[in-house]
């Protein structure tokens, strides 16, 4: 590996968003990363659309609640973030005065990118008597105009809470917010937005499968359409998700939400098979490209460099955190 300072490593960064430099092909990963965890008492957190092997070196895995809950109570020095930027952004604001790191800044979210704070503020101002839920994939600007943020894990619980006669605005996933008009019976207003991952499943397609393997069950995540959740024998967030291939009888499944979830699933069931829902493309399953800009050489020199670094101004922290922390209060409420 190409030796250089941190400051010529944060030079990089700003130019291309992450450290692109060859890293010694002999050289242990796995070792490394756990080498620099002790020396810089460092906390890996993955989500679980990450590739297998950032998920096999993690400390900890999880969806969005999971993670910013794990977020919200390490003692570690340094939180390193295997995700996408708005999750890096929500450690960040649990932890104003901890070093938080992403191994790549281009890990985005097409969700996130969908609701622009500018336009986010004029739709709000315009609607001044509703309280704003938004879904934690979000920019930190979105969080900060928001009244409680949500996953899709506790979002049903959290809508639940709020007095009938409050009128609500749920953003920016109008899929999931869809869903959860439906299953909460609530007259939600709905910020238009959507993720590429689940807005692709081709319902040909996952016919074409069902029929093919008639003993497997569908299970999908509530980002998806109506019409593929139509199909659905089951729907629930990432964890919930694989909680039921879990705790299920059946021996297949067919998977609707992004492939990275199925290692965690091969793991916990060895014995069942799992079968990628395809997107309307020619690809047999359903990556993030955003999720999938992460490598282990990158989580690597990230750590060894502690660069490129989440920052945000101290105004943001603190407007971001005060939705983020309702979510969580509710959460334990109600011990999810």
């Amino acid at each position: 590996m190409a030796v250089i300072n941190i400051e010529e490593a944060k030079m990089q960064v700003d130019r291309k968003g992450f450290l692109d430099i060859s890293v010694d092909p002999s050289l242990d990963l796995f070792s490394e990363i756990e080498r620099l965890k002790k020396e810089k008492n460092a906390v890996l957190l993955a989500h679980y659309y990450q590739e297998a092997d950032i998920q096999d070196a993690a400390d900890f895995i999880g969806d969005s609640l999971g993670l910013a809950q794990e977020a919200a109570r390490t003692k570690a020095d340094m939180i390193v973030f295997a995700g996408v930027h708005f999750m890096a952004e929500t450690a960040k604001i649990l932890n104003p005065d901890k070093k938080v790191l992403l191994p790549d800044m281009k890990a985005g979210c097409s969700l996130a990118d969908s609701a622009p704070a500018d336009k986010f503020r004029a739709f709000r101002e315009k609607n001044p008597d509703h309280l704003v839920i938004s879904y934690i994939n979000c920019s930190a600007e979105i969080k900060a105009l928001s009244d409680i943020i949500c996953t899709s894990s506790n979002a049903e619980k959290i809508i639940e809470s709020i007095p009938p006669s409050k009128k609500i605005i749920f953003a920016p996933d109008k899929n999931l917010g869809a869903y959860l008009k439906k299953k909460t019976g609530r007259d939600m207003l709905l910020w238009n937005g959507a993720c590429i991952v689940h807005e692709i499943f081709s319902v040909k397609k996952i016919t074409e499968l069902i029929v093919r393997h008639p003993k497997a069950k569908f299970i999908a995540h509530p980002e998806c359409e109506e019409s593929v959740l139509r199909m659905a024998d089951f729907i629930g967030s990432t964890t919930a998700l694989l909680k039921y291939t879990q705790s299920s009888d059946v021996k297949e499944f067919i998977v609707g939400t992004e492939s990275g979830i199925i290692h965690q699933m091969k793991l916990s069931s060895p014995d069942k098979n799992f079968v990628p829902a395809p997107p309307e493309t020619n690809c047999a399953c359903n990556d993030c490209p955003y999720m999938k800009l992460n490598t282990l050489e990158k989580l690597y020199l990230c750590m060894e460099y502690e660069t490129p670094e989440i920052l945000m101004s101290a105004d943001l922290l603190k407007k971001g955190r005060i939705p983020i922390d309702r979510m969580l209060e509710i959460s334990r409420q109600y011990n999810l």
